[in-house]
């Protein structure tokens, strides 16, 4: 591979014949008067000539899609490699829009991470293996005694449709219960699925509670899950789920992880995206010194400084009633509160239900219930 390009007697518009010589593997900047010939030597010479050769050596049938490209106007250039060529006038402000996603690039590393990607146990970095049906019962004995758990075959992963063929299917099975995104049903009362909406269906197999001379029982049940689903096995605790897969697990840990698909490598999928940021590469959070910065105040003096602003007093009477919900005094300091109950005001109380009376600013009331989020 050569440590640079080589570019002799360049002539491509206003350019003068120039010789240069540019290091590879470097951040290169042109700068120069308007008119000098920057954009002139850097797209419509290097670029160009580095695209038409990449173009050229595709197949004729490839070709007849690309177009033919012009050679500029140079009399010799080495050292060069495929180009890509980003116009700075269309970069959008859309974080999830990357130099890999705007030349297309991306689509091909993802492809070629799940092809001949090796996955490695999270936890002790081994090696994934296959896992076989001993190994998953011998997990599933190790529960408590008593675990009620649902082993479920997951046909359909986030994929829109209706998926008509693939419910009439599990009931042709003879299966009885079925999971679509979340909630279990019964086969016989399956509702309708939205076509444009993205579903998970799973076939509830079999249910069982964590007992001795299960082992016949339960070996059977992953056989057929796994049957069903390629390889897959979903077992659902009711206090979280475990995910076996019959081509990937680590066999010292216990982890299991599915088959390694493109999606997987893609920040704009919910099963490739950090959890965390949902691929978004930053994360809101709350200042709690911005949101009460005057903690020498009460809640009815206006701590909360955010809701303190604006003619709404909708916002104000929530804080209200989320304070009588948790016996929360309103007319002392913040600083002489709980913690606990400052921090239900900054992230709210979870799924709890308060009871909310709220009156508009024409003196119509109305009542119902609500969770608070903080």
């Amino acid at each position: 591979m050569p440590s640079s390009i080589v570019i002799r007697g360049a002539r491509q518009h206003n350019l003068k014949g120039i010789d240069l010589e540019l290091p590879r593997d470097c951040l290169i900047v042109i700068t120069g008067l308007s008119g000098s010939g920057k954009s002139s030597l850097a797209l419509d010479t290097i670029y160009a000539e580095g695209q038409r050769r990449y173009v050229e050596s595709l197949s004729a049938y490839a070709r007849q899609f690309l177009g033919q490209m012009d050679k500029p106007d140079v009399d010799h250039i080495e050292g060069l490699s495929p180009a890509i060529c980003i116009d700075q006038r269309t970069a959008g402000r859309n974080p999830r829009s990357t130099v890999a996603t705007v030349t297309e690039i991306y689509d091909y590393l993802r492809l070629l991470f799940a092809r001949i990607g090796r996955p490695h146990c999270p936890r002790c970095g081994r090696p994934i293996a296959q896992q076989t049906v001993d190994q998953v019962v011998d997990q599933l004995l190790a529960l408590p005694e008593g675990t009620r758990v649902n082993l479920l075959a997951p046909l359909v992963r986030g994929r829109k449709g209706e998926h008509e063929k693939v419910l009439e299917d599990i009931k042709r099975g003879g299966y009885v219960r079925v999971r679509i995104d979340g909630q279990v049903v019964e086969t016989s009362e399956g509702p309708r699925l939205e076509k444009s909406k993205k579903h998970t269906i799973e076939v509830v197999v079999d249910r069982v509670a964590i007992r001795e001379g299960l082992r016949s029982r339960l070996a059977d049940s992953v056989e057929a899950a796994m049957r069903l689903s390629g390889g897959l096995v979903v077992a659902d605790t009711g206090g979280g789920e475990i995910m076996f897969s019959q081509q990937f697990a680590c066999a010292e840990c216990g982890i299991s992880l599915e088959e390694l698909s493109p999606r997987m490598f893609s920040f704009n999928s919910p099963y490739g995206a950090c959890p965390s940021c949902h691929g978004l590469g930053t994360r809101m959070e709350i200042d709690p010194e911005l949101i009460i910065p005057d903690r020498s105040r009460s809640l009815d003096d206006g701590a909360v400084a955010p809701w303190s602003r604006g003619t709404s007093t909708y916002y104000q009477q929530l804080l209200e009633a989320v304070a009588a919900h948790h016996g929360m005094p309103t007319d002392r300091p913040v600083s002489e509160l709980d913690p606990r109950l400052v921090d239900i005001i900054l992230r709210g109380s979870g799924k709890e239900l308060i009871r909310f009376r709220y009156v508009n600013p024409h003196g119509r009331t109305r009542q119902w219930q609500v969770t608070f989020g903080g």
